[in-house]
């Protein structure tokens, strides 16, 4: 099995590079919608549905291939050195992205059962905690701290 994730190695990363962009991509648009939401008043149904479609065709499927092939990469032979700090770091870091999901996906069902009590301005301050994130994972990737 070693042998076919080495092999495959450029691959699978160039993958999760491209799961992660489109990952972070939903992740940065969706809070914004849930500004507009919450501090607009425009036809419910439309926000829901661009909200509930960018969460299920993108946001959801980006993170699940961000997951599988980040894991592959992990278990590729050579690649991460648990004695190092970094790879402890960029773990936290998306289990902490992952918790964010979980979070905006719930929230998505608070407005569509009319339930949202958090305001425009909370949706634009918690708009920079997958940045952070970010900022987080790839410096631990990259630097190897």
């Amino acid at each position: 099995m070693s042998d076919v994730l080495t092999n495959a190695y450029p691959w699978i990363k160039a993958f999760h590079v491209i799961a992660v962009i489109a990952w972070m991509a939903g992740l940065f648009y969706l809070p914004r919608l849930y500004v507009y939401h919450a501090e607009n008043d425009v036809p419910e149904a439309l926000f829901q549905t661009m909200e509930r479609r960018l969460l299920r065709a993108i946001i959801n499927p980006a993170m699940i291939a961000t997951w599988v092939l980040g894991l592959a990469l992990v278990f590729t032979p050579g690649v991460v050195d648990w004695s190092q700090v970094w790879p402890w770091t960029k773990a936290a870091g998306v289990l902490a992205m992952s918790g964010f999901h979980g979070w905006l996906a719930a929230r998505r069902k608070d407005f569509e059962r009319g339930e949202n009590r958090l305001s425009g301005r909370t949706y634009r301050i918690m708009n920079e905690v997958p940045t952070l994130l970010m900022v987080l994972i790839v410096v631990s990737v990259i630097v190897r701290f």
